[in-house]
């Protein structure tokens, strides 16, 4: 009995070695659930030359916008898991659609193969000079002393930024007036006007602003530093315990897919962003380089799953 597990083992072992000898054979496409500039295109724009040149067939970036990254991500959930196509994901389509919407055609969770969690983007707390407010713990304070007075601004409705703002307010014991806008333009618009208290931004476009002192930064949401603006504490350090929230950037491939092909792939992104010029570029970008294994991005997305859950349904978000 012993001998033929042995033998079967051994006979897996030989197919796996194969496919990954022989992967890729032909092009290899990666699907972006948004439009050209988004940070998951931009990093895989960035990595997909050095994935060519390493794999010896053409890594083809394919943008397929539409229903907040739904569209894109039940392409790839429903293709062959051959490791021809895979996707460049970020939270909406992998852990925070699944718990916003009413109904997704798939299931992240079962539907995918995690490959590795590229690189983090952070945000930067941002209020208006006007302000009276020069830290978190002010702000907060603040937030008290006007009980539902303070608003904050949002990329749209269920976007990273409003979830942020959400969780500071879970966090913080605060009330504070959501005003959804349509993209991160606008509402550094009425930022820069007053209108709104504070801004949970993408920390590369919200960093000019503080630079040029038109807007104050407060802290950063990622649990360490950003070396774009090292002098700015963590959301931790300035006296929200807990605290995290990023947008990020992750490879993904359908679920099924081959072990090999998974190790392959993995071994190929780590190194592509591990390159100097590669990981240089993403820093200069505000973006936080990852790259772990694909069983730690699998815990990483289901703690972040129950995570906005649990935002989600304190705050009573819905999108209609």
């Amino acid at each position: 009995m012993y001998s033929g597990r042995i033998l079967v083992s051994i006979a897996l072992l030989a197919a796996s070695s194969a496919i990954a000898q022989s992967y890729p054979a032909k092009p290899v496409r990666i699907i972006i659930p948004f439009t050209s500039g988004a940070a998951a295109d931009t990093v895989a724009r960035l990595i997909a030359p050095k994935l060519t040149d390493a794999m010896g067939q053409p890594i083809v970036i394919e943008n397929r916008p539409g229903a907040g990254g739904v569209l894109a991500a039940d392409l790839v959930a429903k293709s062959a898991p051959d490791g021809y196509t895979l996707m460049m994901g970020s939270p909406g389509p992998l852990t925070i659609n699944p718990v916003l919407l009413s109904k997704v055609p798939y299931d992240p969770a079962r539907d995918f193969a995690p490959i590795t969690l590229v690189a983090i983007v952070p945000s930067i707390l941002l209020v208006n000079p006007s302000l009276p407010a020069k830290t978190v713990k002010e702000l907060i304070a603040l937030a008290k002393a006007k009980a539902g007075q303070l608003n904050f601004a949002s990329a749209g409705n269920g976007s990273v930024p409003h979830l942020t703002g959400e969780l500071f307010k879970l966090s913080a014991g605060i009330e504070a007036v959501h005003v959804p806008y349509k993209g991160s333009a606008p509402a550094i618009t009425d930022m820069l006007g007053g209108r709104v208290s504070f801004f949970f931004d993408n920390i590369a476009s919200g960093m000019p602003y503080v630079k040029s002192e038109k807007l104050r930064g407060l802290a950063v949401t990622s649990t360490s530093r950003s070396k774009l603006v090292p002098e700015l504490p963590t959301m931790i350090e300035a006296g929200v315990p807990g605290f995290e929230a990023a947008s990020w950037s992750a490879l993904v491939a359908p679920a099924g897919t081959p072990e090999a092909i998974v190790t392959r792939l993995h071994a190929e992104v780590v190194k592509a962003v591990r390159q100097p010029e590669i990981g240089d570029r993403l820093r200069g970008l505000g973006t936080e380089v990852v790259a772990n294994t694909p069983g730690e991005f699998n815990a990483f997305m289901t703690a972040e799953r129950a995570k906005w859950a649990k935002v989600i349904k304190s705050a009573r978000i819905t999108v209609e």
